[in-house]
């Protein structure tokens, strides 16, 4: 096959994705092997591919390439959450469009809907994933609503019912009025938000008198029912057994007294409203206060706000103020920074409400999951840093809200049989609830016309918390061959923005349904900055198109480049400089290819250079692989990246290729060529789980393969034993080599014409390397002495001395010139150094890295003072 000058990425994805594909590469079966086992964290079925999906979906396929080429049994499991608040969001815009109103829908007509949505735009993102090289095994796709995903939900529910688990509750809940829901307090941001504090006079009931009360919130003064004080504030003695009137609505309202009052708030009058703050629902229930809710489910006003009906809050807000002050009752109006909860999904303003919602007790369900990461480290989070945002989390714990006023979801298994709010029975299904409340109501008449089944549905974390042990039907099944091969999974990779939403829920149903942990390694990434830090959104217009980028770059060279700017579990500086970067490589790579292949091979003897240089490379590969082993443990990508990049791109492509190169129009001789290969071949296993597309290309360019010898499942260099001495002494033939090359750099000796070299070898490298030197060098005459050659320009390695003979090389008058400037200059810069070096305040006061720093300078001057001296005392 003839080998295309340049790499063309597009074609080569493509080709070798359906290549991988056709061959079924990705599919796991249980067998004899050790399991290698991740979940994809489900993108929601609205998402579409960004740049957090695009490191962390990369990080995944590393993990899993790697393990597939280390023999395991690797099984990536790609799916997508149904996204209650999110899709359900998108369908009601979607039928507003047509002129169709969610709420004159019935629930059936709205899930064909919200179907038909999923059916069209959902799981876009699973495909693009595919573009990215994503070696999922894609004919285990789930989605958190199939019916056998959903049915292991409800089982679940049902279950955690029964065990007194689950209960109902009338609570002051986190309410969304966008998306018309209740939230869970993890769902809520809180941001600082500038406001206004305002101060209100309520007169006294029967007398002339006043009482100021201080709010962020004048349109809740509708739904006052009482004023309270603390009994221990002396200002207010005056109030006690008194009645005020709430202005506007003039509803008379006791003042009670409580504890709970700030005395240095405010005025020392707090105004209770006990339908909006979870505070003053607790005031209401000790001193026994009506209770009236003034909003709508959408944030406008209901009947109880009298003229401001069906007016949305922030509205009346402004309206309410203006007629206060008409009133001549506002005191007066200052500026406030307030601490605001907002929806996480739809950034509406977080509204307190009193509704009826289904509940999860967490305190005794976390307890193992607190003990599998902070005690026995069964769990082990990366970065370790983590530990302490877990703990606060899970020792803090709260019952968990697992409803929501949703229709795209699965429902709650609830079936009401009467008007009562305990008239209901928990079953899997209506033939079953049929069952249970003919014996609960002992109404043996009943059928399942006579249930009505709860409307709301189960949020969406309650579905992929289950996530990595339905996906192996372990919850409908618990004892199936999947499930007990597959589970525990190995790694999870996620952001650390869901750690308590989903990581630490999954642990806890681990250790509730399987008696085990869900996974034994929790890599969380970092989130994607741009240059200046700011975290990317489409608001801000800094992040780039990801699909894009794979176009611009090549799916390999985008991987590279988010990696390399990724330090492990850190934020992520990207930059597309570096994607450009991870293409030049690409470049190296196939470059370095078409040169090895375009050589001419003969049956000819090994030159002793080259036996050296591939003796050095060896150890230095597995040296190389030893680090980037001791790195993948860590979960240090990006470490072990780096490690290969400059394995491949400075030692094999900069140095080995050069020092086994044959002379021009010369052949290589067929040793060194079948050691260059294998090499090579060694070089794009390890570069295979970060570039898979390159390296298969070179993979099967380089000899005829069977499907069975492709390079995703070929095996992983073994780790050996090296000899660390020659590593070393190649770093000094390095460093003498670029020496040489300096010199011809500066004295324009164009490197075709050959020179000699004379060494004074105090370091006692061995004579073999002289071989390498005199190649990489074209060294003419190598000869080693014992003392300095007289007329020659010189350099150091460490103590070895170097003389390149000057006569016929270079003009002797303008190199004495040019030397003596080069040591003025020197010679200057080292007075004022030692200047500095001989003040002792500056010794004293500076910090010791500053010492040390100009004692080097110092050093490196006089070393370089002696070097100088000695090229000038050889050539006068």
């Amino acid at each position: 096959m003839e080998i295309p000058s340049k790499y063309s990425a597009s074609s080569v994805e493509s080709k070798w994705y359906d290549y991988w594909m056709k061959n079924n590469y990705f599919h796991s079966k249980p067998d004899e092997r050790e399991p290698y086992t991740i979940v994809i964290p489900p993108p929601n079925v609205t998402g579409v591919l960004h740049m957090g999906h695009m490191l962390n979906n990369t990080i995944q396929d590393v993990l899993i390439r790697r393990a597939r080429l280390l023999g395991k049994n690797a099984c990536w499991v790609p799916g997508t959450d149904h996204a209650s608040i999110a899709t359900e969001a998108k369908v009601v815009a979607k039928l507003k469009a047509q002129g169709i109103n969610k709420n004159d829908l019935t629930r059936e007509e709205f899930l064909k809907h919200a179907w038909e949505w999923t059916e069209e735009y959902g799981g876009v993102i699973l495909e693009q994933l595919k573009k990215l090289g994503c070696s999922c095994d894609w004919d285990r796709t789930k989605f958190t609503m199939d019916d056998d995903m959903s049915e292991a939900v409800i089982k679940v529910f049902v279950d955690l019912y029964n065990k007194g688990m689950i209960y109902r509750g009338y609570r002051m809940v986190n309410w969304d009025p966008e998306a018309k829901t209740t939230l869970s307090d993890e769902e809520v941001e809180y941001i600082e938000k500038q406001g206004k504090l305002y101060y209100i006079n309520y007169k006294i009931e029967g007398s002339n008198e006043v009482l100021t009360i201080a709010t962020t919130r004048p349109e809740t003064l509708l739904g006052d029912t009482a004023i309270c004080v603390n009994p221990n504030d002396e200002r207010h003695t005056n109030l006690k057994g008194k009645r005020a009137i709430v202005p506007v609505n003039n509803r008379v309202i006791p003042i009670i007294e409580d504890e709970y009052v700030d005395l240095e708030f405010g005025t020392g009058c707090l105004k209770v409203t006990p339908a909006h703050d979870e505070n003053d629902k607790v005031l209401g229930e000790t001193h026994n206060l009506d209770v009236i809710d003034i909003f709508n489910e959408d944030a406008t006003l209901n009947s109880y706000g009298l003229h401001y009906e069906g007016k949305d809050r922030f509205v009346v807000r402004k309206e309410i103020v203006k007629e206060l002050e008409a009133l001549g009752v506002i005191v007066k109006i200052e500026d406030y920074t307030n601490r605001v909860g907002i929806s996480e999904r739809t950034k509406a303003i977080i509204e307190p409400r009193l509704s009826d919602q289904w509940f999860l007790k967490m305190k005794d369900l976390a307890q193992p999951a607190i003990e599998a990461v902070l005690e026995t480290e069964d769990v082990k989070l990366y970065p370790k840093r983590f530990n302490n945002t877990y703990r606060h989390w899970m020792e803090n714990i709260r019952d968990w809200n697992i409803s929501r006023q949703l229709r795209w979801g699965q429902q709650i298994p609830a079936y009401y049989y009467g008007d009562g709010k305990e008239d209901f029975v928990v079953a899997e299904n209506i033939q079953h609830a049929v069952e249970l409340a003919k014996v609960k109501t002992s109404n043996q008449d009943l059928t399942a016309d006579n249930l009505r089944q709860d409307a709301d549905a189960l949020d969406t974390w309650f579905s992929s918390w289950l996530w990595p042990i339905s996906v192996f039907d372990g919850i409908r099944n618990p004892e199936n061959e999947e499930i007990n091969y597959y589970y525990p999974t190995n790694d999870l990779v996620t952001g650390p923005d869901i750690l308590f939403f989903w990581v630490a829920r999954m642990i806890v149903a681990g250790y509730e349904y399987k008696g085990k942990r869900p996974f034994e390694n929790v890599y969380l990434t970092g989130l994607v900055r741009d240059k200046q830090r700011r975290k990317m959104s489409k608001q801000l217009g800094n992040s780039p198109d990801a699909l894009k980028l794979i176009g611009d770059y090549g799916a390999d060279g985008v991987r590279v480049g988010l990696l390399l700017s990724s330090a492990a579990g850190n934020d992520l500086m990207f930059d597309e400089e570096l994607c450009n970067q991870g293409k030049s490589f690409a470049n190296k790579i196939w470059n370095a290819f078409r040169l090895v292949k375009g050589w001419e091979v003969a049956d000819i003897e090994q030159p002793e250079s080259s036996r050296l240089a591939l003796d050095w490379y060896k150890a230095r590969f597995q040296k190389a692989i030893a680090d980037m082993e001791d790195n993948y443990s860590k979960y240090r990508l990006s470490d072990v990246l780096m490690t290969s990049y400059k394995l491949i791109y400075d030692d094999f492509c900069g140095w080995l290729l050069e020092m086994v190169k044959p002379a021009y129009g010369q052949p290589i001789d067929l040793k060194t060529f079948n050691a260059i290969i294998e090499v090579f071949e060694d070089n794009l296993k390890v570069l295979h789980p970060f570039m898979p597309f390159l390296t298969e290309e070179i993979w099967q360019f380089m000899a005829e393969r069977t499907p069975e010898e492709a390079l995703i499942i070929s095996r992983y260099p073994k780790i050996k034993a090296f000899d660390s001495e020659i590593i070393e002494d190649f770093e000094l033939v390095k460093e003498a080599v670029s020496g040489i090359r300096t010199i011809r750099k500066e004295k324009n000796i164009t490197f075709k014409d050959a020179i000699e070299l004379s060494v004074i070898n105090k370091e006692n490298l061995d004579a073999s390397y002289n071989s390498v030197i005199a190649k990489m060098g074209n060294i003419s005459n190598l000869k080693i002495v014992d003392k300095p050659v007289e007329g020659a320009l010189t350099f150091r390695v460490k103590s070895n001395e170097y003389f390149i003979p000057m006569a016929g090389t270079i003009n002797v008058e303008d190199e004495i010139k040019k030397l003596t400037e080069e040591l003025n200059y020197t010679q200057g810069f080292l007075k004022s150094v030692q200047k500095k070096l001989s003040n002792e305040r500056f010794v004293n006061n500076a910090p010791d890295q500053v010492v040390a720093s100009e004692k080097k300078k110092e050093a490196d001057a006089l070393a370089k003072i002696e070097t100088i001296e000695k090229s000038l005392e050889s050539l006068n």
